[in-house]
């Protein structure tokens, strides 16, 4: 069997479902953005240096295949790939809250860029950003009906700053601030 099946040549992608929609339509505009997320949140795995970062990365990759299902899903389908609840919300809290506990928050804004694992989690939390802004579009636009996905990629972000943070302690670097 090819890698190729030549049924996108003509600008149109499959969904869940029955539906073929542009490939420039904005539920795909949102897988796009979450595929990156989930890539950029990999580079930071894979460089990161705390004991906890890798194991919380891991599970936050996996939840984001998870969201990207639902998202991927025509609406008729959606309800079975609904693995995205108010559990995981609450798992990726108790994550960043246990994250907060050791590490010195700045009540300023902070230039990435101390260590290559720091700069890699502000990477990814820029590019969670993004993925939020885009789900969050179809969301507005009723094309989603799960909060849930915009909770969880608004607390995703929240955890890849605490990362960084706890990044750049575990390698003795202080976090540069915006100001001096």
């Amino acid at each position: 069997m090819p890698l190729y099946t030549g049924t996108g040549d003509d600008g149109t992608t499959g969904l869940l479902g029955e539906d073929r929609v542009s490939k420039d339509h904005p539920r795909i505009e949102a897988l796009g953005a979450l595929d990156e997320a989930s890539a950029a949140l990999g580079l930071a795995r894979a460089s990161c240096q705390a004991s906890q970062t890798a194991p919380i990365l891991r599970e936050a990759q996996r939840d984001l295949y998870k969201l990207m299902a639902e998202v991927a899903a025509t609406p008729e389908n959606a309800g079975k790939f609904k693995g995205i609840d108010a559990g995981r919300v609450s798992w990726l809290e108790e994550q960043a809250d246990a994250i907060h506990k050791l590490i010195n928050l700045p009540k300023e804004f902070i230039l990435p860029g101390d260590t290559s694992s720091g700069a890699a989690l502000s990477l990814a939390r820029a590019v969670v950003r993004r993925a939020e802004r885009r789900v969050t579009e179809l969301y507005t636009l009723e094309e989603l009906s799960n909060p849930e996905l915009l909770r969880y990629i608004n607390r995703l972000s929240s955890l890849c700053f605490v990362l960084e943070l706890l990044e750049n302690q575990m390698a003795g670097k202080p976090t540069s601030l915006a100001k001096e």
